[in-house]
Parts: C-alpha cells; structure tokens; sequence
C-alpha cells in the first residue's frame, strides 16, 4: 500500500477511535450516573458534567483540526 494512503487510512481510524471513546465516556457519565438528565431541579452535578462535554468536545475539535492540518506526503491523483 502506498504511503499516502497508509498515513490517511491511519488518521481516519485514530479519529473515529478517538470519537468513539469520547461518546462512550460522555455517555457512561451523563446516563448511567444520571448527570445528563434533570430530575426536579439542575444540580451543581449537571452543571460540571455539560461543562465538561462542552470544553472535551472542545479540545476533540482542536485535536481533529491539528490531525488533520498537516499535509499528507506522497498523495497525489497522478496516474
């Protein structure tokens, strides 16, 4: 496989890896211990657990932006 097309396929599966782990986390926090859903007033719980899914998916999109910024060698459409 050519080298350009080994360096894409490999930002393409960190990036879904690194997704993936990031809902699997927010998802395990905010369902399971219940800090994504309101029972009958916003707790100081709910508060820090949005806070944090706002600045992790923050600092996902800094990391997808950052992977992806830099030139991928040796691909080209040339036949």
């Amino acid at each position: 496989m050519e080298p350009g097309i080994k360096e894409f396929f490999k930002r393409l599966a960190t990036s879904i890896a690194i997704f993936i782990l990031w809902v699997a986390i927010n998802m395990t926090i905010g369902i399971k211990y219940k800090y994504a859903l309101f029972s009958d007033h916003i707790g100081i719980g709910n508060i820090i657990f949005y806070v944090w899914l706002i600045l992790s998916f923050i600092a996902l999109v800094i990391f997808y932006i950052k992977l992806w910024k830099k030139p991928i060698e040796n691909l080209h459409d040339d036949p």
